[in-house]
């Protein structure tokens, strides 16, 4: 066996399968769920006749490069999504189809990472388990960075020592960030570049909640928006991973891509070739259809503008918890600590959220998620509002 496997720790569900067994819920209040990030709402219909009118292409094996029109669907969106100038990402070279970020970001750490007691995965802290699940299986140290209230729910990279860049082999941003929402800064990701250069690490940027934001006139930015403005066409050192699960309500589907560094993806589809994790060929041409309209997106974003404005209204002045930058979760301050506050919580009112602590690591005593929990805004509308009726009736009364 992999000695590796030994350093896991149980996933955050798993944690809260244990923390909720043998609690007794109010059966008279139906369940709501606020716990797994997985989107509710309708998978768009022309997908789903695109993935069934090329049913005969069960009968034809996938390459792992993809196809040539997917590469190009997606260079052209990330193109007029993120103001790279035409012609920068080149189809054939910068992008590479994966199934779906989470498989992507475990087997793109396996590619990059050298297998080094002393290497490190840097990544933001509470993180999604991914990042430090394929450091430790990379034989990489997981290396954290706090994001703290005091600095936007952002790490402070200003304040990481130089010795730990020098050490590091791959940062991991997310943003908007799971489970924060908080999304980090233009000039910030102009400064990692600049880092990154300086100590010959690589950027892999968690971009898979992009297109969940609040103001219609203002797109949150992303790194190629920033290897776009610093001029770097050859996009060195930057990798961003994007998703049609969260984006276009397409979780099943399986689909996402890695754009970037052209060394790096010919490294990362040599690795994928032996992997053997090629996208189906339906699943491809699905995928092209829903990255080439942007109507479907803007119609699930008005979705949740509706249930964040509903439910922000309603624990206004109960939790302290405010709208985040983009994504699907509020980020709320508990009364008390964050494990039993979601036991009780669950036991009272049916309602189930994650403690922040189970999504975090404690690092010399301190564990940045401790007294929050994360509640995702997936159910519909109904559900999100009668939810948060019940949790405003659980603080109040607590």
């Amino acid at each position: 066996m992999n000695n590796a496997l030994a350093h896991l720790q149980p996933y955050p569900f798993e944690k809260l399968r244990a923390l909720l067994a043998g609690a007794e819920a109010d059966r008279s209040k139906r369940p709501i769920a606020l716990s797994i990030g997985e989107p509710k709402h309708k998978s768009p219909q022309f997908v789903a006749e695109a993935l069934s009118a090329n049913l005969d292409q069960l009968a034809v094996y996938p390459t792992t490069l993809g196809l040539p029109a997917l590469r190009q669907a997606i260079a052209t969106w990330c193109e007029s999504r993120f103001n790279v100038p035409n012609g920068w990402l080149d189809a054939a070279r910068h992008v590479l189809p994966v199934n779906g970020t989470r498989e992507a970001l475990f087997a793109f750490t396996q590619t990059v990472a050298q297998r080094d007691v002393g290497g490190l995965v840097v990544s933001p802290n509470p993180f999604y388990q991914i990042y430090e699940g394929a450091a430790l299986l990379a034989g990489t140290q997981p290396h954290y960075l706090p994001c703290l209230e005091q600095n936007g729910f952002n790490p402070d990279f200003d304040a990481v020592p130089a010795q730990v860049w020098e050490r590091c082999q791959i940062l991991f941003i997310c943003s908007p960030g799971n489970p924060t929402g908080a999304l980090v800064p233009l000039e910030t990701l102009k400064k990692l570049i600049a880092l990154a250069d300086e100590h010959d690490f690589v950027i892999a940027a968690d971009e898979c909640y992009s297109e969940l934001y609040f103001d219609e006139d203002n797109p949150p930015p992303g790194l190629l928006t920033a290897c776009a403005e610093l001029g770097r066409s050859d996009f060195k050192r930057c990798v961003v991973f994007h998703s049609l699960s969260k984006r276009s309500n397409l979780p099943g589907l399986r689909s996402g891509f890695v754009a970037g560094d052209a060394d790096i993806l010919k490294a990362f589809l040599l690795y994928r070739t032996y992997h053997g994790c090629a996208m189906p060929v339906q699943t491809q041409l699905a995928s092209i259809a829903a990255w080439q309209d942007e109507a479907h997106v803007r119609a699930n974003r008005d979705l949740y503008r509706e249930k964040f404005d509903a439910v922000l209204d309603i624990l206004g002045g109960v939790l302290d918890v405010q709208r985040p930058d983009g994504g699907f979760y509020l980020w709320a301050r508990t009364p008390g600590d964050d494990a039993s506050f979601t036991r009780e919580l669950f036991i009272k009112e049916h309602v189930t959220v994650v403690p922040g602590s189970y999504l975090s690591r404690e690092v010399e005593g301190f564990n940045p998620g401790a007294g929050r929990v994360r509640m995702a805004l997936v159910a519909p509308l109904a559900e999100c509002i009668e939810a948060a009726e019940r949790i405003r009736r659980f603080v109040e009364t607590r």
